[in-house]
């Protein structure tokens, strides 16, 4: 359902093979506002900012976004901004004259002008260079894009959708992203909810994987017992509907047309490492509540790899509280 980090730089995806929003399963209420949201928004060409952690699907909703759009019947490009090679990032977003530098054989139109009329969808975005981030943000504001090379920049008619599970905002604080950029993508945010926030759409997520993988692979599709479901129902999902997708097809693989137990789940689904806090027992000599405390938001921000926003929902916190405790310890 999503892309990962090591998939191609850019991908195209043609008329026939857009999805719409009939294609993002769940009836979570926070799924189904943000549908409800992203439908309104797909109306409009205004720069739209996708967050939420890895393995949300916010490649699916890009994709949703731009075919329930005016947009829909021009091309779809999918960048990873975090597979571009540093060096080549400029020519392979805006473009290069042959000759603009060495190795520049021939004329290259950029991923920009491939999207013309279209949707750029910037997955990854906070990995984009600094110095890209200023050509970008000048072709937010006026259209224009300059290749390398060119003496004089040229006009695209392009719609850009940006997604990252990183903190922007953390990453403005820390210097390594343009606070104007970011206001700038920050128009329309949408927020993916993690699937341990809408737990209820688990069952049928198997169902519609299983099905679907099992028609990909000419498989029969296993049957979950009440207890493999119910395990999966607990189980935290640090990789969300990716992590999901790649548990069904193993499932699949290893026990078509059988059904699935608690016993042939992986080890962490059927024991995880971090059990629900009820499960806590106060050790007989007791606990240092100031220690406990900092050892939790360190692992929480360890965790989510510095993301305070995400670090603060795996502690039931807001993102202020957190805030307010890592300056209270100067965990900065």
């Amino acid at each position: 359902m999503t892309s990962g980090s090591g998939s191609p730089a850019i991908t195209q995806c043609g008329n026939n093979d857009m999805n719409g929003f009939d294609k993002i399963i769940g009836d979570a209420p926070e799924l189904q506002q943000l549908i409800r949201s992203a439908q309104v928004i797909a109306q409009t060409d205004v720069p739209v900012l996708l967050l939420g952690e890895s393995g949300t699907g916010k490649d699916l909703f890009a994709s949703a976004i731009h075919a329930h759009s005016s947009r829909a019947s021009s091309p779809f490009i999918s960048v990873n901004c975090a597979a571009l090679p540093e060096s080549l990032a400029e020519s392979a977003l805006f473009g290069h004259r042959k000759g603009a530098f060495t190795g520049a054989s021939q004329d290259q139109a950029g991923f920009i002008r491939e999207a013309e009329g279209g949707t750029l969808f910037l997955d990854e975005i906070g990995e984009l260079p600094m110095a890209l981030q200023a050509k970008l943000l000048r072709f937010l504001e006026s259209g224009e894009c300059q290749p390398l090379g060119h003496s004089r920049p040229y006009h695209a008619n392009v719609r850009i959708i940006a997604a990252t599970n990183r903190d922007l905002a953390e990453r403005v604080k820390a210097g390594a992203f343009r606070e104007d950029l970011y206001y700038r993508l920050n128009i329309v945010p949408l927020t993916l909810p993690s699937l341990r926030e809408r737990r209820a759409d688990i069952p049928v997520l198997v169902n519609h994987l299983n099905r679907s993988l099992a028609t990909e692979h000419g498989l029969e599709g296993p049957a979950y017992s009440k207890a493999a479901m119910d395990c999966l129902m607990s189980y935290h999902w640090p990789g969300n509907i990716r992590e999901l997708r790649n548990l069904c097809e193993r499932m699949l693989i290893l026990f078509s047309g059988r059904t699935v137990d608690t016993a042939n789940l992986p080890h962490e689904i059927r024991e995880p490492a971090s059990t629900a806090c009820t499960t806590f027992k106060l050790p007989e000599d007791g606990v240092r509540m100031e220690q406990l405390e900092i050892s939790m938001i360190r692992q929480a921000l360890e965790r989510t790899q510095g993301n305070r926003s995400h670090a603060a929902r795996l502690l039931g916190l807001t993102r202020d509280t957190l805030l307010y405790r890592i300056r209270k310890y100067r965990l900065t």
